[in-house]
């Protein structure tokens, strides 16, 4: 009789860690999903990216974010389908389309003669009453690439060649100097590829194929050899002007905002944060003045190699860089 009781005991205990076991197992492959999906998750917000993805869901799973429908269905219920609701509608105008061309754009009129200016009635020649401009349209005119060649022309005075005691008289043009030395880009082509790449957003190895349509062979290496020794040789003599005239204000206003660089010179991660610098001076003190400085770090030592001979007021936030700068 103990026998029994005892084996009825075991195989009860054994069911239980049979049914624990499987529960365990269920629980696991919950969790194990359930920590893929944060992962990823976690990954789109947070991880390196440069454009928006999208999540996709495990296999057998549906995805909440793909379903349009899921919160655009309301529920019906029973008292809810018995009412009858009623609403106006107030439609909005649509504003015409208002597109213009601004006033100092070239203007070119076309005009439209009759073939024929004799009258239909008597064949005499008719006479113009007064004409109507019935539309105007904006025309693109595509740019295209002319190779300048410049030739300095040397000239001799005969007179004096010929005369033993006076030197030869000889007078040659001078052709002005490549904003590049050594370079076929000039100040038109130069003035693209900036402006292209810093207000269009064109990365340079996408501008290399619009130039060969155009006419001009060449890569992106020699593209960003011309960005930094334009910037250099003709650029940051203006901007340590400016900087100059900034210094002597009065008030100046600073701020910084991070930023990310892929390839840094620091070696650290192109997930880590750079920083840009913005100082501006305010327009009481006569024309406003705004530069910016890029550094890789927040430190105090990045302001102070800006500002150390300044001695105005600084209106700033409360970052702790800003105290204790000496000017």
């Amino acid at each position: 009789m103990v026998n029994t009781s005892s084996n009825h005991e075991n195989q009860s205990l054994e069911e239980q860690l049979d049914y624990s076991n499987q529960q365990n197992k269920e629980l696991s492959e919950q969790v194990k999903v359930l920590t893929e999906q944060v992962r990823h998750l976690t990954k789109l917000l947070y991880g390196a990216k440069t454009e928006k993805s999208k999540y996709n869901a495990p296999d057998g799973q549906t995805s909440l974010f793909d379903d349009d429908s899921t919160f655009t269905d309301s529920e019906q219920t029973e008292e809810q389908s018995q009412q009858t609701i009623s609403y106006t509608v107030v439609r909005q105008v649509q504003k015409k389309r208002n597109d213009s061309l601004r006033a100092d754009v070239e203007v070119e009129v076309i005009h439209h003669h009759p073939e024929n200016t004799n009258c239909t009635c008597c064949n005499r020649q008719m006479v113009e009453i007064g004409g109507t401009m019935v539309r105007e349209e904006a025309t693109f005119i595509p740019a295209k690439m002319r190779k300048v060649q410049h030739v300095e022309h040397a000239y001799e005075c005969k007179n004096c060649k010929g005369d033993a005691f006076q030197p030869a008289q000889i007078e040659r043009g001078k052709a002005p100097q490549p904003v590049i030395q050594r370079s076929i880009a000039s100040p038109s082509v130069l003035a693209k590829v900036i402006y292209d790449k810093f207000m269009q957003y064109v990365p340079l190895y996408r501008q290399v194929k619009e130039w060969e349509r155009y006419g001009l062979n060449t890569n992106d290496k020699n593209l960003s050899n011309w960005v930094i020794r334009t910037s250099h040789d003709w650029l940051l003599p203006i901007y340590d002007h400016m900087k100059h005239k900034m210094m002597s204000k009065s008030i100046l206003h600073v701020d910084e905002t991070h930023g990310q660089i892929i390839n840094r010179s620091d070696g650290k991660s192109g997930q880590s944060n750079a920083y840009n610098w913005v100082y501006r001076t305010v327009p009481c003190q006569g024309p406003t003045i705004v530069l910016f400085q890029s550094a890789l770090s927040r430190a105090r030592s990045v302001l102070k190699s800006f500002i150390e001979d300044y001695s105005g007021t600084i209106v700033c936030d409360g970052y702790s860089a800003y105290d204790k700068i000496e000017g």
